[in-house]
């Protein structure tokens, strides 16, 4: 008896989740139902495809030859549908996404999920590079995308052969330890410890910014690049700092406060591409309406 590929399809959901019932809630069935698949593809096939021991399920020695096999069929339905798309005169190609942490977590992965729906043509890879080495494979041609920050006051200028795409402007937030009383104006952070940021920045520009406004200096102390760094010391006790509310969409530590205060401006999320004759081309333009889309969508208050 020939074997239903559609029982393939439910021995990788089980090797994938771990077992039986987190297969179920992956395809949406009941446990079983999957043990059902399972047992007639045992049938079928004349072997055991599982080891169920008191932790759990395992694949045999025949589950991993079926499961493997499942796999590449998975992947070549991927690619025909890709296929399907190009023939139907749909949007395909590569676009390669360059960006930084929060980027990606906030706008080019919930992007991804809508690009893979609408435009199955599209091969997105995405990429989590510091900015220097972002550009430097943008001018390459390696990437299509690549997403930088600005603090609102930033030079603007674009090189040649480029163009920029503001995706959003976020407002800066002070965040500060729990115990520190909240600044109502900006004035009232002449005093402060700030976390210095690391040079050349979008957060260490927005501090200079600041700095200049509360009439030229600010103390400083430490410095950081990741945002959840920053936290972490503003968590500790050392000191006051300026985030984008990007950065503060997850869970804050314990015994940190986020404020918003008159004064800290705004930092922009930018997408640069190439911009000549042939570039960019419809696949990229489709990725860029599409990270327009679900950042303009964001609640960042």
């Amino acid at each position: 008896m020939p074997t239903d590929p559609r029982r393939l399809a439910v021995l990788l959901a089980v090797h994938r989740a771990g077992g039986v019932h987190a297969a179920a809630d992956v395809l949406h069935v009941t446990p079983s139902a999957v043990s059902q698949q399972i047992a007639r593809l045992e049938t079928e096939e004349g072997v055991q495809v599982l080891d169920r021991g008191p932790r759990g399920v395992t694949l045999t020695p025949a589950g991993r030859v079926l499961a493997e096999s499942a796999e590449r069929i998975e992947a070549e339905l991927v690619e025909a549908r890709k296929a399907i798309a190009t023939l139907g005169g749909e949007v395909s190609g590569r676009v390669t996404i360059a960006a930084f942490r929060t980027a990606i977590r906030a706008v080019v992965g919930p992007a991804a999920v809508v690009i893979a729906e609408r435009h199955p043509g599209v091969d997105l890879v995405i990429e989590e590079r510091e900015p220097v080495d972002s550009l430097r494979r943008l001018r390459e041609g390696d990437a299509d995308i690549v997403l930088l920050e600005r603090d609102e006051d930033a030079d603007a200028s674009v090189p040649r052969g480029a163009r920029d795409v503001v995706l959003l402007e976020e407002p800066w937030r002070l965040v500060l330890p729990a115990a520190v009383a909240a600044p109502t104006q900006l004035d009232d952070l002449r005093d402060a410890m700030w976390v210095g940021a690391e040079p050349g920045t979008a957060a260490d520009r927005a501090l200079g910014r600041v700095a200049a406004t509360l009439g030229g200096h600010v103390r400083t102390r430490h410095q950081y690049y990741d945002f959840d760094v920053a936290l972490s010391l503003v968590a500790a006790g050392q000191g006051v700092a300026m985030l984008p509310a990007l950065a503060l969409q997850g869970e804050v530590p314990h015994g940190v406060s986020v404020v918003t205060v008159p004064g800290l401006g705004s930092r922009r999320l930018v997408a640069r591409h190439r911009a000549t004759r042939r570039e960019p081309g419809p696949a990229t333009v489709a990725v860029l309406d599409l990270l327009l889309g679900v950042a303009g969508a964001l609640e960042l208050g």
